[in-house]
């Protein structure tokens, strides 16, 4: 079994800074993509920003140059470090992966339970 735990939401001044954790355990073989996805009430979820392997990033529009992307593959954890923070920033931020099985060697994609962030003006 594989689980994702997301860790290091909270509550924030706009212009604020946070650090986003993911940490996988289980039965792992490999993770291939890492993933931040968000989601306020109401809202359809969206990707926040994604990671490869090998480290190539890419970012939702609405949050480049303020949020980056970041892996320790030695610790199968990604991490989402957040600047500059606005109010619109403000959702359940979900981790998700693909990865491999160590049993079956499968790909598999995985969610985290998610941890919210919310930025107040």
């Amino acid at each position: 079994q594989v689980q994702l735990v997301e860790s290091g939401g909270g509550s924030v001044q706009a212009g604020g800074s946070l650090r986003l954790s993911c940490a996988a355990s289980g039965s792992i073989f490999n993770i291939n993509y890492m993933r931040w996805y968000r989601q306020a009430p109401g809202n359809q979820r969206e990707l926040v920003a994604v990671i490869t392997y090998g480290g190539s990033t890419n970012y939702a529009d609405s949050v480049k140059g303020r949020f980056t992307i970041s892996r320790d593959n030695a610790k199968n954890t990604v991490y989402l470090q957040m600047n500059s923070l606005k109010p619109e920033d403000t959702a359940l931020y979900y981790c998700n992966a693909d990865i491999q099985q160590r049993v079956g060697g499968r790909q598999v994609n995985y969610w985290g339970q998610g941890t919210q962030v919310t930025v107040s003006s």
